[in-house]
């Protein structure tokens, strides 16, 4: 408890909307603090366990974090090639081997007591909770730009499936399992259209918009919002550092340009501020690194 005295007089914590204060007084468990805005409502989440009696860098979401200029990473461009490259040789740590705590936990505000969903997973690498939601009853559409991170999807949960060529997109290949509920395009994502994978009643975007260069962002909310149904929920988790001393990806993206990109068909909710600050983001330079999850749902 002494620990958690010490952490309470060390982190204010503001809102992520109203940028007031937090006057609620924050609540401890063995694992987490936890406290709600009280102008907003939004939650916000700092692990203890990760450096104990370390947490200079988990200052919350002061003015800092929360600003509207990404620096540098304005003009940063990663090419497909260089994505190709990363898979090739295995620099992949943006990889999670276990489901996503954040979609675990948020999942029934995913699914929103719908089930048999079409669910989209952009930029989909081999992600885990693929399966998972197929698994549920839940058919799944990823797009992959790596062939090899599409295969060893299916290689990893030993999953039978069929190759075949995208007709309307020059090159591109749709691998799908032979039970027929996973779907992965292996194109650019700017090559699809709802007339060929259709339209989604939810999206997963886990490392998708974090990892879309910076001058790309209104282009790939555009098709986002179009490859999406009415009422359907976009489950989206985003990062949230210094980008004045890390080039991504993943990219910094300001809660004011969510609101600008999908603001205006959409109603945005901030659900949870997650301090995920490793060893890897002190190597970076970083002094704190925090996952932002945020559900919006299509209006």
């Amino acid at each position: 408890m002494e620990r958690h005295q010490n952490l309470k007089s060390r982190l204010p914590l503001y809102c992520s909307f109203g940028g007031l204060q937090l006057s609620k007084e924050p609540h401890f468990d063995d694992h987490q603090m936890i406290t709600v805005c009280c102008c907003c409502g939004t939650f916000l989440t700092k692990k203890l366990q990760a450096f104990p009696g370390d947490m200079d860098h988990s200052a919350d979401a002061s003015g800092l974090l929360e600003g509207s200029d990404i620096g540098s990473q304005k003009e940063r461009v990663v090419t497909e090639e260089e994505w190709l490259q990363k898979w090739e040789m295995g620099n992949i740590g943006f990889h999670k081997e276990q489901r996503h705590p954040l979609l675990q936990k948020y999942l029934d505000v995913l699914l929103n007591g719908r089930s048999g969903l079409r669910i989209f997973f952009p930029l989909c690498g081999k992600a885990v909770e693929m399966k998972w939601l197929a698994d549920m009853g839940h058919t799944v559409v990823g797009v992959e730009v790596s062939e090899q991170a599409v295969k060893e999807f299916f290689s990893d949960h030993s999953l039978p499936y069929c190759e075949e060529p995208v007709p309307e997109i020059s090159g591109a290949k749709m691998f799908q399992s032979t039970s027929g509920n996973i779907s992965l395009y292996c194109c650019s994502i700017y090559d699809l259209s709802s007339s060929i994978v259709g339209k989604f009643d939810g999206v997963w975007d886990r490392g998708a918009l974090v990892a879309v260069n910076p001058c790309d962002r209104q282009r790939y909310a555009s098709l986002m919002i179009s490859l999406v149904e009415k009422n359907s929920s976009y489950l989206l988790v985003t990062v949230s550092y210094d980008p004045n001393k890390h080039k991504g990806p993943p990219f910094y993206v300001p809660e004011s340009e969510i609101k600008s990109l999908f603001g205006n068909c959409c109603e945005i909710r901030c659900l949870e501020k997650v301090d995920d600050f490793s060893e890897r983001h002190r190597q970076w330079g970083l002094d704190y690194f925090l996952e932002v999850s945020t559900i919006w749902v299509e209006s």
